[in-house]
């Protein structure tokens, strides 16, 4: 990918997780915000906004910063595992959903609290994970369904990991959903991104051809 493409890909990705983060602090804190849009204090509204979208600044970065960490893993386990390393990231997500469930619930539940919400988040995980991964098999072909949803579940919850330490609800919720659009657009978009990148190097080779 041409440094270009690369630029325009994390402005986006920045707009995206800022747009959500925005509309999704408000809603995982609706309770603290419900009186400023029934007074309509628009200033208020807007500055709590602006607030949320440079929080979801920071989580697309760490988006973005997962994302290309990811590509590079992948090339590193296609060249050790070949054609296993697809058997190897399946056993991976289902250890990191183990262990999103166990240590969570070690961690953080209190005396004869159910081990059900724990189980719920990394369902609702692996869904999306597995909705999008055929989504972009779809795409680009099947052999591209288990790694993206590798990255849309292992990546994931890697980048979460700082509110998970925290365990704080409204949190977990805020820095979720962003994340996993933002991997999500980032997954979708990168072909047009190659492609892009590829005909600009090609022209560029072209036009030294001809001035040659």
């Amino acid at each position: 990918m041409t440094i270009k493409n690369w630029g325009k890909l994390y402005l986006l990705t920045l707009c995206v997780g800022g747009l959500v983060t925005g509309v999704t602090g408000f809603v995982v804190r609706w309770k603290d915000y419900v009186h400023l849009f029934a007074a309509f204090e628009i200033v208020e509204i807007m500055m709590n906004f602006l607030w949320f979208m440079g929080v979801g600044f920071l989580f697309a970065t760490l988006s973005h910063m997962g994302f290309f960490s990811y590509l590079m893993v992948h090339r590193i386990g296609l060249g050790f595992f070949r054609s296993l390393w697809n058997p190897v990231q399946l056993l991976l997500i289902a250890f990191v959903l183990f262990d999103l469930v166990y240590f969570r619930y070690i961690a953080f539940a209190q005396p004869g609290e159910s081990l059900v919400p724990y189980i719920l988040i990394a369902l609702f995980l692996l869904l999306v994970g597995t909705g999008f991964a055929f989504l972009k098999a779809q795409k680009s072909g099947k052999m591209s369904f288990v790694p993206a949803m590798f990255f849309m579940v292992v990546v994931t919850i890697l980048e979460w990991v700082p509110v998970l330490r925290i365990n704080e609800e409204s949190w977990i919720h805020l820095m979720l959903y962003p994340l996993l659009i933002c991997n999500a657009y980032q997954l979708m978009v990168l072909p047009k991104y190659l492609e892009q990148s590829r005909k600009e190097r090609l022209a560029i080779r072209q036009n030294k051809e001809v001035k040659a």
